[in-house]
C-alpha cells in the first residue's frame, strides 16, 4: 500500500481504507479463485493497483462520466479507479461468470456505489460511454471494433512495441509512457494508448 501513498498523496481517509482493504480482499479471493496471476500477487499494489490508477495520472474521470472496464477480470482496472473517481459511474464486464461473482462480492465488501459488474460478451452489451478502459485483453484493433459504437475514447494497457498494432488504426491516438510516472522496473516498457473514437 505505500507505493499507492508515494505516487497519489491526496487521497481521502476513506480511500485509502477501501484500498487497503481491497488488497486484503484480493489476498483472500485469489486462493479460491484465480482472479490475479498467483505469482503476481506479492506485487499486487504495484504490478496491478498502482498499474490500474495510472490512468488516474492523465485523465479525470467526472461526475456523471460512464465507464466501461472492458475484460474486467478481477475488477482491474475498474475497481481501483471507482475508488478514486467517487463521481464517476463504473461498469465491469467479463464473460467469465466465476470473475464476476469476486467482482461483486469486492464491490459489496468496500460499500461502492458507483459500480456494477456483469458477466456479458462485450457483442451483446448495450449502451454508450464516455470511456471504455481495458488491460490485458485483446490488441488494439480488436478493441476498437468491440468499443466504436458504445464508447468516445479508448484507454487500454500496453507494454512493449506498439508499431504493428497501430499500423492500421486511423483512430487518433496518444501513447503515454509510464516509465516518465513511476521509477520502478516494471512500468520501463509499459504505457497507456488513448484512442479518441469519435470527435
Amino acid at each position: 500500500m505505500e507505493i499507492i501513498l508515494k505516487y497519489f498523496k491526496n487521497l481521502s481517509a476513506q480511500q485509502i481504507e477501501q484500498l487497503k482493504k481491497l488488497g486484503d480482499l484480493y489476498v483472500y479471493w485469489n486462493e479460491r479463485v484465480n482472479v490475479i496471476s498467483r505469482k503476481d500477487i506479492d506485487n499486487l499494489y504495484e504490478r496491478h493497483i498502482l498499474h490500474s490508477l495510472s490512468i488516474a495520472k492523465y485523465f479525470n474521470f467526472s461526475r456523471s462520466q460512464k465507464i466501461l472496464d472492458i475484460g474486467t477480470g478481477g475488477g482491474l482496472p475498474g475497481i481501483p479507479l471507482a475508488i478514486v473517481f467517487p463521481e464517476a459511474e463504473f461498469l465491469l464486464v467479463d464473460s467469465v461468470g466465476k470473475k464476476i461473482n469476486i467482482v461483486n462480492i469486492i464491490i459489496e465488501e468496500l460499500k461502492l456505489k458507483n459500480i456494477k459488474a456483469e458477466k456479458i460478451r462485450m457483442e451483446e452489451l448495450n449502451g454508450k460511454f464516455d470511456y471504455a478502459v481495458c488491460r490485458a485483453v485483446s490488441e488494439i484493433p480488436v478493441l476498437i471494433k468491440w468499443t466504436k459504437n458504445k464508447a468516445n475514447n479508448l484507454i487500454c494497457f500496453k507494454g512493449g512495441d506498439l508499431k504493428e498494432e497501430l499500423m492500421n488504426v486511423k483512430e487518433q491516438n496518444k501513447i503515454y509512457e509510464l516509465k516518465g510516472l513511476f521509477e520502478e522496473e516494471f512500468f520501463r516498457t509499459k504505457k497507456i494508448v488513448h484512442l479518441i473514437l469519435h470527435k
